[in-house]
């Protein structure tokens, strides 16, 4: 049986960049730990997906993005029941700004630049390499992708 959420599912929108040839990621930190996210954040009420990106790739980022097509749906669900998010993450497009070295979210720790084949490597959460690397390398032919139900369990 289904364990309803106390408010329902959260909708996180994520921007998958490539800048000077690599994949925008930020690192960000939750008590002791560290992990890799996409730019992006939680939608709020009353505000469109493509201005939430917006503000959020700015606000971790520093950068001013064009938003382009959805490339890949997932959730993440907590087996233990604590979180519900549905992520939704486009293609989007540097188009002003520049990256910066203090993000306006005191939990990203840094922006890095990522080569996409080094992905793997990082603690990228959701777990979404595998999608961003078919996504990068097959281009105008990667088919919006469904990636279900990813989980990435504290290490």
């Amino acid at each position: 049986m289904a364990v309803p959420a106390p408010n329902g599912p959260r909708v996180r929108v994520a921007a998958l960049i490539v800048f000077e040839g690599c994949v925008v990621v930020v690192r960000h930190r939750a008590g002791s730990r560290t992990y890799h996210l996409l730019p992006g954040g939680g939608v709020e009420y009353r505000e469109t997906l493509e201005h939430a990106l917006r503000r959020e790739v700015r606000e971790e980022t520093g950068l001013i993005v064009e938003v382009g097509r959805p490339v890949i749906v997932n959730d993440t669900i907590d087996p233990a029941g604590s979180r519900h998010v549905v992520n939704l993450t486009f293609l989007a497009t540097v188009v002003g700004g520049s990256l910066t070295s203090s993000p306006v979210d005191e939990r990203v720790e840094a922006v890095e630049l990522v080569k996409p084949r080094e992905l793997d490597s990082l603690d990228l959460r959701p777990p979404l390499a595998t999608l961003v690397r078919e996504a990068l390398e097959q281009g105008d032919h990667f088919v919006a992708h469904y990636g279900g139900s990813l989980f990435s369990a504290e290490k």
